[in-house]
């Protein structure tokens, strides 16, 4: 019974924070739309979270390096995978406050893998997987979108530069559309899918599946609704810095920008590569600024941007770890996972409550 009371904690925690992925990443879907006036702000943020609720059906490649490949599931139990999802919540809501758009796969891969060294030692890790499939993407991911969008807007530039700035502008917004909802399908087939294996890690670890199964339809149909959803409550502290405190964009940037990130992001989906969408499309800003005019870009912003990816996965390790071990105080029941998520609770709820007093942030566009 325990154990049923711990799963049933553990799947909520994993959607509350499949929702904070959801308005947490918002920005890296819909802010160079909103950012040019391609689109209104509601329009893109809705199109976004129906297209991010559809790519969650395309593939389940990425839920399967989760679910296998980072941790080993033979040590890990419900518990284990409840304090990384605290880990990453905390993470996810830190960097929100201060409008930084951090990794929440990074968050999440960081949560789980400090809660399971802290329960059963660095022999938990699967450093295989956690160095080729997570970090080495993590750096190589960037890298090539500032690429991609660096070269396709100066071929852009370099096609469209003696036409009429009007027409070429309203061209580029009617692209963006397109790229834009390219870009949120790619968000839906990698993002949703972490929160789909770290349930069925949980399910796997309770004994509810077997070992190395396919997430159920359930998970795949909750975990895309929770991710919806929280794309449509949308991000404006981060929609602002990735739309707007980067670079100036034009319309031509941004739509160079979005396609160099959905591609990136589909490829590295296919390899079942949990990819941080948040470096993707930033650095495809990055690449779409420099490529016009490396001056254009806000190094000093970029700086800050870059430092909480560098944090992030030590960081949501140490809070996985702490939380774990504030869990395990009060024994392996369900105790401990039933005081932590009411402390969680309330101390969101009180973080939430002095926003709202202090007066929410104007939206951008």
């Amino acid at each position: 019974m325990s154990s049923d009371v711990i799963l049933v904690i553990v799947v909520c925690t994993a959607l509350a924070f499949d929702f904070t992925n959801g308005f947490h990443d918002t920005a890296n879907v819909v802010a160079t739309s909103i950012s040019t006036g391609a689109a209104r702000p509601q329009v893109a943020i809705g199109m976004a979270a129906l297209l991010n609720f559809a790519g969650a059906f395309i593939s389940i490649s990425v839920a399967a390096t989760v679910a296998n490949d980072v941790v080993n599931s033979g040590v890990v139990t419900p518990t284990v995978v409840f304090a990384g999802l605290i880990g990453a919540i905390a993470w996810n809501l830190i960097t929100w406050s201060f409008g930084l758009p951090s990794s929440s796969s990074h968050a999440l891969i960081g949560g789980v893998v400090g809660s399971a060294v802290a329960a059963a030692g660095f022999d938990a890790v699967i450093a295989d997987g956690l160095v080729g499939k997570v970090l080495i993407p993590a750096v190589i991911a960037p890298i090539l979108a500032f690429t991609v969008a660096g070269i396709a807007i100066g071929l852009v530039y370099r096609v469209v530069g003696r036409q009429r700035p009007g027409l070429v502008t309203r061209g580029f917004r009617y692209g963006q559309v397109v790229s834009g909802g390219l870009l949120a399908l790619a968000h839906g087939t990698n993002d949703a899918q972490k929160t789909m294996g770290i349930i069925t890690l949980a399910l796997v670890a309770n004994g509810t599946l077997g070992a190395d199964a396919d997430p159920p339809l359930w998970v795949i149909v909750s975990s895309a609704v929770a991710i919806a959803l929280g794309t449509y409550s949308g991000g404006w502290r981060i929609i602002r810095t990735t739309g707007t405190r980067i670079i100036k964009m034009d319309a031509a940037q941004g739509f160079s920008a979005q396609g160099a990130g959905a591609t990136v992001i589909l490829a590295s989906t296919h390899f079942g590569f949990p990819l941080s969408t948040t470096h993707v499309i930033n650095g495809g800003v990055m690449g779409a600024g420099a490529g016009k005019r490396v001056s254009a870009v806000r190094w000093g912003v970029a700086g800050n941007i870059v430092t909480a990816w560098l944090l992030t996965l030590p960081a949501a390790a140490a809070i996985g770890a702490l939380a774990y071990g504030a869990t395990a105080i009060f024994g392996s029941g369900a105790l401990g996972p039933v005081l932590v998520s009411l402390m969680s609770l309330s101390l969101i709820f009180a973080i939430f409550s002095r926003r709202s007093r202090q007066g929410s942030p104007v939206p951008a566009g």
